[in-house]
């Protein structure tokens, strides 16, 4: 609502601009008299006709998010790429799926915790999908510990079980936490430390960074799905209906 609002009142100058009648020649320029005349005018027209500012507010709106879907739809189409067939990128459900979800998410945010039951959900359904997982630690340097030894599972073959403790966790996620899930999952905590710190895994999440910097996104968890970006937490119908339409081509 307050977004809204904002983004209206910065088009008010627009749209008084495109209320002026056009000049009899380019370099004709209005005198103060005559620019007073034309605000007055707009302002007693949009006070009488306030539904005409409405609307043309309304058009404005539906036109910019248009023309941010066709720039994003653009540059997933141009990283198609980098998104889906990253060899660094963990992948879970069925690796040669036909249809591919990248997320991009943090072990600290409530709300890729709230979404981690859905997409196992999902996969356990749908035996066709393919997730990538973009570490993206923007939470703190606990994240960025954890994302850490995630890729350091990953190395050693227990990525999915690792991702999956590190969801179920009742308690906040600190390097301790992080370190007690990597030994139930089998792997030696004094190793993780040292590999967790190892330039592979720094450009790793420099290219992560990177490629969410391009794509503009800023916040987690954030899921790319075809050509459509759905930032948040998404529902399970959410998630089959984007997948549906992929399929449907």
């Amino acid at each position: 609502m307050i977004h809204s609002l904002r983004r209206s009142l910065l088009l008010l100058p627009v749209l008084a601009l495109a209320a002026v009648p056009a000049m009899s020649r380019a370099d004709d320029a209005l005198t103060q008299a005559q620019t007073d005349q034309v605000n007055k005018l707009i302002h007693d027209y949009f006070m009488n006709n306030p539904k005409a500012l409405i609307d043309a507010i309304a058009h404005a709106e539906a036109s910019m998010k248009q023309d941010e879907e066709s720039q994003t739809k653009a540059l997933i189409q141009s990283h198609r790429e980098e998104l889906e067939q990253d060899p660094t990128s963990p992948v879970i459900g069925n690796p040669k799926g036909d249809v591919t979800i990248v997320e991009f998410f943090d072990y600290r945010c409530p709300y890729c915790k709230v979404t981690a039951p859905t997409l196992q959900t999902l996969i356990g359904q749908d035996q066709k999908v393919r997730v990538v997982m973009k570490e993206f630690p923007i939470l703190g340097k606990e994240s960025v510990f954890a994302s850490r030894v995630a890729l350091v599972a990953r190395k050693h073959g227990k990525y999915a079980e690792f991702h999956e403790a590190m969801f179920a966790l009742k308690t906040k996620v600190d390097d301790d936490r992080t370190l007690e899930v990597a030994k139930s999952v089998g792997l030696d905590p004094a190793q993780v430390k040292k590999e967790a710190e190892s330039p592979e895994i720094d450009a790793i999440l420099k290219h992560n960074y990177d490629l969410a910097k391009t794509l503009d996104i800023t916040g987690t968890p954030s899921f790319v799905i075809g050509d459509t970006l759905l930032p948040g937490a998404v529902e399970l119908k959410d998630f089959q209906d984007a997948i549906a339409a992929v399929r449907k081509g």
